[in-house]
């Protein structure tokens, strides 16, 4: 619905009908309630008003017109509508009369054409996609359109027009906040209707603040893979933002009522989704997938249909969907997307945004995949068929070729997780296995070697394979993991590497910690270190952990802590305590070795999220060199952390030498007025003087107090009386 306009002449004239005075109203206190606008646009966000098709009531949208019917007399139009209606009626609720088919008044006879009217626009979209192409015979293939299209097409001009082109302005530079003098890293909050993006600077112990909105978003911000850009998601879509300080909007990408936003790992493309509840009761929900080109805002493909179509196995999405729907293979090419459907893998390249080879791949009761983060290479688990008869498998495919590269026959299973390290040169398999009595379950590893020939897999079962495992993490950019297992309420933490001294091509545990309040892994980017958490049942807490040296660095605690995040560096670990729980809100930020360096308490506190960082341009080699000589880096460095310690001491001082002036301002003052109030008090008391200290006599008292009773029992022996 569109706003009324309203003249001022207008408004001045009713108010001085209703006798207000416009010159004592204070506009800015006036407030409208959160989420309504009254039709009155923020300039903030303008463009997100612009190219929005306006939605009626009573529009032709929900209106669809089926094109290559058979024409026939008038003694076959019910058997033709009751066909049409057969079909159509499948897909969505038809309205009453909501079937017409003209009839040319010559011949009686119809046009071969009709409309169709669904209780929604969504009903026809979907109608239109299921049915344009449909076969009804060899003579007549449908050919579906939405009304409104047609009105859209008739007014494309006759005689083409060249398009305008517009000055060439460069844009901000959206690195700058890389090129940081102080190599501080940034993070975002949300914390009641404020999102702030602040600068980390452990050095003044205290974050900068960088850029502030209030309202940025309807619901979630989210950093692009790569740090590049700041996501928000509004009713009517989702835009990017980008930039070191300022924040200007990038681009935005129109999807109404959007619920979830994920990137493609190299930041190319960025897919939405939303969920929309029918207006049959009987029916599912209609689920509408975009995926747009982020620079452009490009709509690159859309996917819509039932909630069914979309919600073949995991969870941890909404409406029954397992987000992300797509999943995006590894590397920053934006290559190739799959999604798992019912015995098939659907994988898509971004060329053209279509099927590989033109036809997903089948995978016969296919439950999970995952892509390597690395290469384009796929796992696929399929669990067991047939009571048994079948075993289980985990099968590696080369995509695009899909060739594949090993499989491993698992028996007895009754579940797989796989887990991929980082740099995509091993993959853990955890596979919970039956006993032979088919009672309890226990379990084991099977490590597969990526990068080697023929890549060799390795068993790994615990000390005691009956423990439960708690949790998994690979060391990013390293060779090690971490297992959380036991049944117990203290759970043991073992560290394993994939080489050893003597033989690189063999697992071995290098320790085991026992007895640790924690059930959560958190290895820091850089590898080394790693925190051991302890979330919900243990109240927050930590121990830092150095993996190089096996020793614990320090432990610590953040009541109720529900978050942990290391900075992109591994220099810093933010931990906090959301709005899951109602005390306690806000964060804490510690340095890598576990010291506590500052305390932020916010009210209703939702996010905190640090900016990624993308990869260093050095090379391995450079790095390891760096890592060798960094006393000689670290000297430039250890100044300029002196300087800032001084800086710190010296406002210290200042900050002392005021709160002493302030005293001593206060007690000169309050002298002032006692010597001013002395005669007054001289007559109150009839001319006798009780200021002085002569007239006070000093007693010294002393005063016995009782500390403790102690009671002495004496034990009889009845037989010596």
């Amino acid at each position: 619905m569109m706003a009324e306009v309203v003249l001022i002449e207008d408004i001045e004239a009713s108010a001085t009908r209703l006798g207000i005075d416009l010159s004592s109203v204070d506009l800015d206190s006036i407030q409208l309630p959160r989420g309504e606008d009254f039709g009155i646009k923020s300039d903030d966000d303008d463009d997100l008003y612009q190219e929005d098709p306006l939605e009626f009531e009573a529009g032709f949208g929900n209106i669809i017109v089926v094109d290559n019917l058979p024409v026939v007399p008038p003694e076959k139009f019910e058997k033709l509508e009751g066909v049409i209606r057969k079909i159509y009626s499948q897909i969505g609720t038809i309205r009453e009369g909501g079937i017409w088919m003209p009839v040319n008044p010559d011949t009686q006879k119809t046009l071969g054409y009709c409309f169709i009217e669904y209780n929604t626009p969504q009903e026809a979209e979907l109608a239109r996609e299921k049915t344009n192409g449909y076969k009804l015979d060899k003579s007549h293939i449908f050919a579906v359109n939405l009304f409104d299209d047609f009105e859209k097409y008739m007014k494309v001009p006759d005689e083409w027009k060249a398009a305008e082109i517009k000055p060439y302005t460069p844009g901000e530079n959206l690195q700058q906040w890389l090129t940081d003098e102080k190599a501080r890293d940034q993070f975002v909050i949300r914390a009641g209707s404020n999102t702030e993006v602040f600068w980390n600077d452990p050095r003044q112990l205290m974050p900068e603040l960088v850029h502030q909105r209030q309202y940025w978003t309807e619901s979630f911000v989210q950093w692009s893979p790569l740090g590049t850009y700041l996501a928000t998601v509004h009713r009517q879509g989702a835009a990017v933002w980008g930039g070191a300080t300022t924040f200007n909007r990038l681009m935005r990408f129109a999807h109404p009522q959007v619920r979830l936003i994920d990137f493609s790992p190299g930041e190319k493309y960025l897919v939405t989704f939303s969920s929309h509840e029918p207006s049959n009761p009987r029916d599912t929900h209609r689920i509408v997938i975009n995926i747009f080109d982020v620079r452009t805002g490009k709509l690159m493909r859309d996917f819509k249909g039932n909630v069914d179509e979309f919600a073949t196995g995991g969870s941890g999405g909404v409406s029954g969907i397992s987000w992300p729907v797509f999943r995006w293979g590894g590397g920053k090419e934006d290559k190739y997307f799959a999604r798992m459907g019912k015995n098939v893998i659907s994988v898509y390249e971004t060329e053209t945004f279509t099927l590989i080879d033109k036809k997903s791949m089948k995978v016969e009761n296919v439950v999970d995949f995952s892509w390597s983060p690395t290469d384009p290479i796929l796992a696929l688990f399929v669990p067991e068929l047939g009571g048994g008869n079948q075993p289980a498998r985990v099968s590696l495919v080369q995509i695009p070729g899909k060739e594949e590269l090993r499989q491993k026959n698992l028996f007895s299973v009754s579940d797989c997780k796989m887990y991929w390290q980082n740099n995509g040169e091993y993959l853990a398999v955890k596979v919970d296995r039956y006993t032979k009595t088919k009672k309890s379950t226990y379990t084991g590893f099977e490590l597969f070697r990526i990068k080697e020939r023929d890549i060799p897999i390795e068993v790994l079962e615990l000390d005691n394979k009956n423990d439960k495992i708690v949790a998994f993490a690979w060391e990013p950019k390293g060779h090690r993991f971490a297992v959380i297992h036991g049944d117990g309420p203290r759970p043991d933490i073992s560290f394993y590497s994939m080489r050893t001294t003597l033989n690189i091509g063999r697992v071995s545990k290098l320790t085991t910690l026992k007895a640790k309040q924690a059930n959560a892994l958190y290895w820091s980017p850089a590898g080394r270190y790693i925190v051991l958490a302890g979330l919900k049942g243990f109240n927050g807490q930590l121990e830092f952990y150095n993996v190089d040296e096996l020793e614990t660095m320090a432990t610590g605690e953040h009541f109720m802590a529900t978050d942990i995040e290391w900075d992109p560096t591994g220099r810093y670990v933010a931990t906090a305590v959301t709005s899951v729980h109602e005390m306690e809100n806000g964060f804490h930020i510690w340095s890598f070795s576990g010291k506590l360096l500052y305390r932020i308490s916010r009210d209703h506190f939702y996010q905190f999220e640090w900016r990624p960082r993308p990869p260093s341009l050095l090379s391995a080699e450079k790095e390891e060199e760096i890592a060798k000589n960094l006393k000689k880096y670290s000297k430039k460095y250890e100044a300029e952390d002196q300087d800032v310690s001084m800086q710190l001491n010296e406002q210290d001082r200042r900050k002392r030498k005021m709160l002493q002036e302030q005293w001593n301002e206060w007690v000169t003052k309050w002298k002032q007025l006692h010597e001013e109030e002395r005669q007054l008090r001289i007559e109150l008391r009839d001319g006798v003087v009780s200021d002085e200290e002569e007239e006070y006599e000093a007693k010294e008292v002393e005063v016995e107090e009782v500390l403790d009773i102690t009671e002495e029992v004496v034990a009889f022996d009845l037989d010596q009386e």
